[in-house]
């Protein structure tokens, strides 16, 4: 018994040597993981690093362009922009990874539920599942948002009850796959009951799985909530959001060109640097990746 524990350790330190490995060979994942911690670091010390706070304003400054007082300018009330984008970061960080929380929460519930359960129970949850899919994720967040409010709780809850259809099918579908294998039937044999053999046999196997999917959801949040922003339902100012922002500056972007520009590239950069994470993270976990 303790000689196979020790293999079974020694095994698992393998697959994290070799995971570290491929993931630091992929020199755009290791960018990418560095452009997440640094958006998390703005994000956690954002109260620090703002030059002012995100409400301060002064007319008599409105619509400057860059300038060393003001290095990304100033929007139309005279607010510091490095200052709102900084804040506006924390609020897109916040906001993806609150929704992420609620889509994984119900995605792992009911895939789980639908994929090891099986019978009658997968029949409710692919018929929820159609369902579901069969209405715009984004027409629900809407209408949740012109029933609830324009608030960042309000649009973590929108966002989250109507996004959680692409964690529950890849839940479901795992659950599929992995409850005929042998190591799990072995489980069923000795006796195992069936939570011990969903959570301690095979939702294991699939947490690699999901966080690469969380890695890839995180930008498509923020271009959800950006995009509530930008058509007027998303969070109330004071607040910033990278979306409102680009949306505001669409009546001076031809002559103030900073007030589209760089919440647009901050956008972009959060983007490019969890998407990069996300095909590392795959690439990593997949043993047969031989570069």
């Amino acid at each position: 018994m303790t000689s196979l524990k020790e293999a079974e350790e020694r095994g698992q330190k393998r697959r994290k040597a070799n995971f570290m490995w491929r993931f630091k060979r992929n020199k755009l994942a290791v960018i990418g993981f560095c452009v997440v911690v640094v958006c998390l670091f703005i994000a956690a010390f954002a109260n620090f690093l703002a030059p002012t706070s995100y409400d301060v304003g002064n007319l008599t400054e409105a619509r400057q362009p860059p300038s060393w007082g003001h290095i990304f300018g100033t929007d139309a009330v005279g607010r510091d922009y490095l200052s709102r984008i900084i804040y506006a970061t924390r609020t897109s960080i916040i906001v993806a990874l609150g929704v992420q929380v609620i889509t994984l929460s119900i995605g792992i519930s009911l895939g789980t539920l639908g994929g090891y359960l099986g019978g009658w129970v997968d029949q409710v949850v692919v018929r929820i599942i159609e369902i579901a899919t069969g209405i715009p994720a984004l027409l629900i967040a809407m209408f949740i948002m012109g029933l609830l409010g324009h608030s960042m709780w309000n649009v973590i809850f929108a966002l989250g009850i109507s996004g959680w259809v692409v964690e529950t099918r890849i839940t479901r579908g795992q659950f599929l796959a992995f409850k005929e294998r042998e190591f799990v039937i072995a489980a069923q044999a000795i006796g195992a009951n069936r939570f011990r053999v969903a959570f301690r046999h095979i939702f294991p196997n699939i947490i690699p799985i999901l966080a690469v999917l969380l890695a890839f959801q995180v930008p498509a949040v923020i271009f959800n909530e950006a995009g509530l922003s930008f058509l007027g339902l998303g969070i109330d100012e004071p607040v910033p959001s990278l979306g409102k922002m680009i949306s505001t500056s669409l009546g001076y972007v031809r002559t103030y060109w900073h007030m589209g520009l760089f919440p647009s590239l901050m956008i972009a950069i959060i983007t490019m640097g969890f998407t990069f994470v996300g095909d590392g993270l795959r690439d990593a976990l997949d043993p047969t990746m031989n570069r």
